[in-house]
């Protein structure tokens, strides 16, 4: 089974001889991406280190589209949402609000945490579990509302 980094070359090379520009593009940079974080971590990035750096990479892309979205710019929305939509397309598939919220609720309950202040006690251990399938900023939110109420 071919790794997401050999998939995003082979797919790479399949945009070019395609001549689909905007999948050939974003796959370079992608493999960019993924090129910087080996050369970070000093080895060759193993698949979960590859989603990581593509769910940074998505995560761009949405904080890109809100701003493009204030500032009034609908061109460069659909750029991103293009984007975006390929980058999805190697990430695993990510989990609903209520398969994250009982996720949350079990961690919850095995590290103790009784108030807000225990936000950080369960976070590390959910992200562990929820591993590349939900978005941590969601997380953060579902976990602050189930400990404040």
């Amino acid at each position: 089974m071919a790794t997401i980094a050999e998939t995003l070359r082979a797919d790479m090379v399949a945009a070019m001889r395609s001549g689909d520009a905007r999948r050939r593009d974003t796959l370079r940079l992608l493999m960019a991406a993924v090129e910087n974080g080996r050369i970070a971590a000093g080895h060759a990035l193993e698949d979960p280190e590859v989603v990581g750096v593509l769910q940074r990479e998505a995560r761009q892309r949405r904080d890109s589209i809100a701003e493009y979205q204030k500032g009034n710019r609908p061109d460069l929305v659909a750029v991103e949402e293009a984007e975006l939509a390929i980058i999805e397309a190697y990430l695993p598939a990510t989990l609903s609000d209520d398969e994250v919220r009982t996720f949350a609720r079990e961690t919850v309950a095995e590290v103790g945490a009784e108030g807000p202040g225990d936000l950080g006690k369960v976070m590390s251990p959910l992200m562990k579990r929820l591993a590349g399938r939900a978005d941590g900023r969601r997380a953060n939110e579902i976990v602050r509302e189930i400990l404040s109420g």
